[in-house]
């Protein structure tokens, strides 16, 4: 079997175990998707893996200090000010080689927007969708190998004598 198609079958399998695992967590799928995406679009593996959970929770407390840091600066154009701040440090974080996923950093901020920064909801969330990106690309590459029919081996020959 194709990777491709390996992976494809192990994605829609453990895509469908996620969605019912947040709904039984009361976890936010969408978000989980997130991290799962994350994981995707990283080049792979366990190192990867923990480099984008560090980066999405990062882009987590980015957006965190933004949705909070209102009270500080206030709305309108110093919000704006802020927003591109804070979106210029979230690329400069990737100077240090643990943070230097910047797609992960921004998907974990987005995540953190859109659930109107219930980071208890957002964290666990990204976490797992991130450990079933993971899962779902191992266990596809897994199942590819597996599902590989050994090359045929030359036949042996007695040497003569």
């Amino acid at each position: 079997m194709s990777p491709l198609l390996a992976i494809a079958l192990t994605t829609g399998l453990l895509s469908a175990l996620w969605g019912w695992l947040a709904v039984a967590l009361g976890l936010l799928s969408w978000v989980g998707f997130l991290g799962c995406t994350s994981y995707f679009a990283s080049q792979g593996g366990v190192r990867a893996l923990g480099q984008t959970l560090l980066c999405n929770a990062s882009g987590m407390l980015w957006a965190l200090l933004l949705i909070h840091g209102e009270s500080w600066w206030g709305a309108g154009v110093a919000g704006y000010l802020m927003t591109g701040v804070v979106a210029t440090l979230m690329c400069m974080q990737a100077r240090q080689q643990w943070l230097a996923y910047i797609p992960g950093t921004f998907a974990g901020c987005c995540a953190t927007f859109g659930a109107a920064g219930e980071w208890r909801l957002v964290l666990p969330s990204l976490v797992l969708g991130a450990l079933f990106g993971y899962l779902m690309k191992a266990s596809g590459l897994w199942l590819s190998r597996r599902s590989q029919r050994p090359a045929p081996s030359a036949p042996q020959t007695s040497p003569s004598a």
